[in-house]
């Protein structure tokens, strides 16, 4: 079974690709965490979970809920992580977390999709982003094949810049930057309701039609990234950039 989380449809795709791929179940995790189900899940195949890299590691509302939920049936789990870059030394935690659930740790695998963090970066433009992809495409193939032979993933040796990345500036990077302090709506907002519908945290609630977000904030992107109007900023971050979604 194929369990994904996604902002802005990299995971997304990929996840749903793979599952084309070795012909498996792929179940979108947003409800689930969401509506705070943990409740136990079943697969007589092995599992496969598809999210993005938020500081060099798997984001923390996917790791709550890996830990909170009750994975039954086979024991091996794949992980697959989309990164702008890199997803530094995650693999070390993912393996930790395998441990503590009695699962087997089949490895992780990283996946360089087109960057989506404007909070920071700037996104590239949808020609970039389609060759990106294609790019991607013969590493999905390969990381499918891997996974129907029950081969475990070929991860790379992590060097000190990937160790100090996931152990020192992870820790750092959540409580100084992750918050949504700095999200606004413009005039041009047109009180659709989408950013509040497309929050995996409720954390965004309409007052007198505009957005207004609590403290309780993931930097998914999907808010910013999925207004149809372009009306949501973050801070001057965000100002003149192009807004990313996945275009597969």
């Amino acid at each position: 079974m194929i369990i994904y989380f996604s902002g802005t449809g990299n995971s997304e795709f990929v996840a749903k690709r793979t599952g084309q791929l070795i012909d498996d179940e792929v179940i979108n995790l947003f409800d689930r965490i969401r509506g705070h189900d943990f409740s136990d899940l079943s697969s007589d195949r092995p599992w496969v979970v598809v999210a993005p890299t938020y500081s060099w590691r798997i984001p923390r509302i996917v790791e709550e809920w890996l830990r909170r939920t009750k994975l039954t049936g086979n024991k091996q789990i794949y992980f697959i992580l989309t990164c702008g870059g890199s997803i530094g030394n995650a693999g070390k935690y993912l393996k930790i977390l395998c441990e503590e659930k009695g699962m087997r740790y089949m490895g992780c695998q990283e996946i360089v999709m087109p960057e989506n963090y404007i909070a920071m970066f700037g996104t590239p433009s949808k020609e970039e982003a389609l060759r990106i992809i294609q790019d991607a495409e013969g590493i999905i193939e390969e990381t499918a094949a891997s996974i129907k032979n029950g081969a475990a993933f070929l991860e790379p040796k992590r060097g000190i810049v990937d160790k100090i990345s996931s152990t020192v500036i992870n820790p750092v990077f959540y409580p100084v930057f992750v918050h949504s302090k700095k999200f606004y709506a413009l005039d041009s907002c047109i009180s659709c309701g989408k950013c509040v519908t497309q929050c995996p945290l409720s954390n965004i609630r309409l007052e007198k039609g505009k957005p207004v977000w609590g403290d309780n904030c993931t930097h998914c992107m999907a808010c910013i990234c999925r207004c149809p109007k372009e009306a949501i900023e973050y801070g001057k971050k965000s100002k003149g950039k192009a807004r990313y979604i996945c275009p597969k």
